[in-house]
C-alpha cells in the first residue's frame, strides 16, 4: 500500500464561484470584495495579470476598476460556502480521509495499491472538480502535511505542472526546496521568519538542514516537528473530526454609524439569530453570552463596551438567547455615538449530547423538548426555503445599516428564487 498526503486548494476560490455560474465572466478579469465593499479580497487570474493586489480598499481603485474593464462582486458568503460544501464531499469520494483545513483547502490522506504514480489519481479530480462545480484546484502530494503544502505552492507557480505536483517523486527535492523562502513555508510567522534570516536560514532546504539544537531552543518540539516534516516524516496526524470550539462569534459593521438603541437592538438581535444556528449546527450549547460595540478607532473619542452574562440551563434555543441578551443592550449602547460595529460572543459551549436538567420539573423538560422541535423546524425550513424565511419579528424588516453589497451576485444554489433559468 502507498500512502501520500494531497492538500487541494480551490484556486482563486471566491472569484472561481462567481465564474462559475455566470458565463459571462468566463476568462474576464474578476475581483470580490470584502464585507461592506471594503477591500478586494479575491483575484480571477485576469485581474491579477492587470496589476490589482489583494487588499487594496475599492474606493481609492474604484475608477481604476471601471478603466481597465475588470468586474466587480460583492461577497456572496451563502454561495461560497455551498460550493465548498460541494466540493468537500467530491473529496471524501475520492480520498480515504479528509481534513478540512479551510473553505478552500483540505488535506486529505490517498492510499494507492497498484501503483507509485499518483498523477492520473491527482487528474481525474482536477477534471471531476472542474466538471461537477466549475471551480480550477491545484492538487499537492508529499510524504506529511509540510511536504504536500510546499508541493501545492509549486503546482500553483509552475505552469508547466498543470495544477499538480508530487514531492515525492520529483527527482530533486533539494533544488526545489532551494527554491521556497522561508517565509513561504507553512508553519513559519513573521517573527520566526526574521529570527531565521538573521542567522543566515533563508530557505525551506536550510531551514531542514539547520542544526535540531538551535531551532528545539528557538521554538521547542514544534520546530522538530517541522524540521521532520520538511524531511518526509509525517509527524501532524489529519484531524478528521474537528475539535469542538470553545467560542462561536458572530459580529459585523455596518454600512454607517448608528445612534439608535433601537438600531443596536436590531443589530444584535441579528447576530443572536444567526449564532444560535451555528450553535444548533455545531450541536452545541452555550453557557454565557457577551454582547459588545464600537465606534471607530479612527476617531476620538474611542468608545468600546462589552456586557456579559450567564445563562441558567445551557441553550442554542434563539428565544431563550435573545431574552437574555436583551438587558445586556441597554448596558453597552450609549447615546450620541457613532457606532460601526456590533457582534456577540457564545463561550462556555457544551455538548448538546447531554444536559442538566431539574428532574422533578416536569413542565421544564416538556418545554426544552417542545423548543427543540421547534427550532429544528426553523432551521429546517430556513434551509429548504432560503436564510430569513422564518425569523423573529425585531429582524424582519430591512435595515438601512446593514451590509453594503452593492455588487452581490445571486444565490444560485441556496436559493430557489435565483436558480438560474435556461431557455432554449
Amino acid at each position: 500500500m502507498i500512502q501520500g498526503i494531497a492538500l487541494i486548494d480551490g484556486n482563486n476560490f471566491y472569484a472561481a464561484c462567481e465564474q462559475s455560474f455566470n458565463p459571462s465572466l468566463a476568462n474576464h478579469p474578476v475581483v470580490v470584495l470584502s464585507n461592506n465593499d471594503g477591500c478586494i479580497i479575491a483575484r480571477s487570474p485576469e485581474a491579477r495579470d492587470l496589476g490589482i493586489s489583494m487588499g487594496q480598499p475599492y474606493f481609492k481603485i474604484r475608477h481604476k476598476l471601471e478603466r481597465l474593464g475588470i468586474i466587480v462582486r460583492s461577497s456572496n458568503y451563502s454561495l461560497y460556502g455551498d460550493i465548498s460544501h460541494r466540493l468537500m464531499l467530491l473529496l471524501n469520494e475520492h480520498c480515504n480521509e479528509v481534513e478540512i483545513y479551510s473553505i478552500d483547502e483540505a488535506f486529505a490522506q490517498i492510499n494507492l495499491s497498484s501503483t507509485k504514480d499518483f498523477y492520473p489519481w491527482a487528474r481525474r479530480l482536477r477534471e471531476q472538480a472542474h466538471q461537477n462545480l466549475g471551480i480550477p484546484i491545484s492538487i499537492g502530494i508529499g510524504a506529511s502535511k509540510v511536504q504536500a503544502k510546499i508541493a501545492n505552492h509549486l503546482a500553483k507557480t509552475i505552469s508547466n505542472h498543470a495544477g499538480i505536483f508530487d514531492f515525492r517523486t520529483t527527482k530533486d527535492q533539494d533544488w526545489w526546496l532551494e527554491s521556497i523562502e522561508i517565509e513561504n513555508i507553512w508553519g513559519i510567522g513573521k517573527k520566526l521568519s526574521k529570527w531565521c534570516r538573521e542567522r543566515g536560514i533563508t530557505t525551506a532546504l536550510q531551514l531542514r538542514d539547520m542544526p535540531s539544537s538551535e531551532l528545539h531552543a528557538k521554538c521547542g518540539v514544534v520546530g522538530i516537528r517541522l524540521q521532520e516534516e520538511l524531511k518526509g516524516n509525517s509527524c501532524m496526524k489529519l484531524k478528521v473530526k474537528p475539535s469542538p470550539k470553545k467560542e462561536t462569534c458572530v459580529s459585523r459593521s455596518f454600512s454607517r454609524p448608528i445612534t439608535k438603541i433601537e438600531e443596536l437592538r436590531q443589530a444584535i438581535s441579528t447576530h443572536l439569530i444567526c449564532a444560535g444556528q451555528k450553535l444548533r449546527n455545531q450541536n452545541q450549547l452555550a453557557g454565557a453570552i457577551t454582547v459588545f460595540t464600537h465606534t471607530s478607532p479612527f476617531r476620538q473619542p474611542f468608545y468600546s463596551q462589552k456586557a456579559t452574562t450567564q445563562l441558567e440551563t445551557p441553550s442554542n434555543d434563539t428565544t431563550v438567547l435573545l431574552t437574555a441578551a436583551r438587558p445586556l443592550i441597554e448596558k453597552i449602547f450609549r447615546p450620541y455615538r457613532l457606532l460601526i460595529k456590533a457582534g456577540v460572543k457564545m463561550h462556555s459551549l457544551q455538548t448538546s449530547k447531554y444536559l442538566q436538567t431539574n428532574l422533578l420539573n416536569n413542565e421544564a423538560i416538556e418545554h426544552l423538548q417542545r423548543s427543540q422541535r421547534l427550532m429544528k423546524t426553523i432551521d429546517r425550513l430556513n434551509t429548504r426555503f432560503g436564510k430569513g424565511t422564518i425569523t423573529w419579528a425585531i429582524c424582519r424588516s430591512k435595515a438601512s445599516w446593514e451590509m453594503r453589497r452593492e455588487q452581490l451576485s445571486c444565490a444560485t444554489t441556496t436559493r430557489l428564487e435565483e436558480i438560474p433559468i435556461v431557455y432554449s
